[in-house]
């Protein structure tokens, strides 16, 4: 498999493990257009690969990804089609996460919000900081968390406190987010890369196709509730980027300023 169409994602393969890190560290990892469309086919290309046989996630720098560009999410504004082409990928981005059966891990350093957080708690296996911090702010800039935040943070820690999270959009840190089952292991920073490449060379040198039929049978499950929320949460998100709400919130945030809603 050739990857070298991709520049946002940094592409590694050490044996039969690839890394893929998110690499624009100059801004926290932020979502961009290039980035968010790199991550709409980069887990097909990966899936077609018979050299990977697991696949490491993780961000350059001290974060993960600090979510959505604030300029891309203002270039979006009041425009329809762009914004529906926005939503498709992100479809494609969470089923090609349920379809791989490859497992992935993800490394998680600092920030890891919005997409980016999804993008992690999709993984099969997910270590990080103690101090790192997940959050789905979808509703603080007036959206529906249709990126995959709806899908699977009630299938990770129940609808109970995934509606505390979900419809707040505060964040967890690494530590609570492990006691809780958000994620697998809150492990120091000095110790975080030694624990991700020892669960990546134990599924290397495992039984391959009895991992990633496993996989595939844990998430066929998750693909049924999956398939309810999908469509109906990118639908949702997409009528709330064309809304007065979300503009106000994106120029406040930019103004660092506190947005006062109107409700339309």
């Amino acid at each position: 498999m050739n990857y070298a169409a991709y520049e946002a994602l940094k592409i590694e393969k050490n044996g039969s493990i690839l890394t893929l890190t998110i690499d624009r560290p100059e801004v926290k990892n932020a979502v961009n257009p290039q980035l968010h469309d790199e991550f709409s086919r980069i887990f097909y290309d990966i899936d077609r690969d018979p050299e990977v046989s697991v696949v490491v996630l993780t961000g350059a720098g001290d974060a993960f990804s600090a979510g959505g560009d604030i300029d891309w999410l203002v270039s979006l504004q009041g425009d329809a089609i762009a914004t529906s082409a926005s939503i498709e990928n992100d479809r494609r981005i969470q089923n090609s996460l349920l379809d791989l059966e490859k497992p992935i891990i993800a490394r998680v350093v600092g920030p890891a919000v919005g997409l980016g957080c999804s993008l992690a708690l999709f993984c099969d296996f997910v270590y990080a900081t103690p101090d790192a911090r997940f959050a789905d702010p979808h509703v603080s800039v007036a959206l529906v968390a249709g990126d995959g935040g709806a899908v699977i943070w009630p299938q990770l820690i129940g609808y109970a406190r995934a509606r505390k999270y979900l419809l707040t959009g505060d964040p967890i840190f690494g530590a609570e987010a492990a006691e809780i089952g958000l994620i697998t292991e809150a492990v120091p920073v000095e110790e975080i890369d030694e624990a991700v490449a020892a669960m990546a060379d134990r599924l290397a040198n495992g039984a391959t196709h009895a991992i990633k039929w496993t996989k595939a049978s844990i998430n066929a499950g998750l693909k049924v509730t999956a398939n309810a929320v999908i469509d109906r949460a990118a639908g949702y998100e997409n009528l709330t980027m064309l809304m007065e709400d979300h503009k106000i919130a994106v120029d406040a945030f930019k103004n660092r300023s506190k947005p006062v809603f109107v409700g339309r």
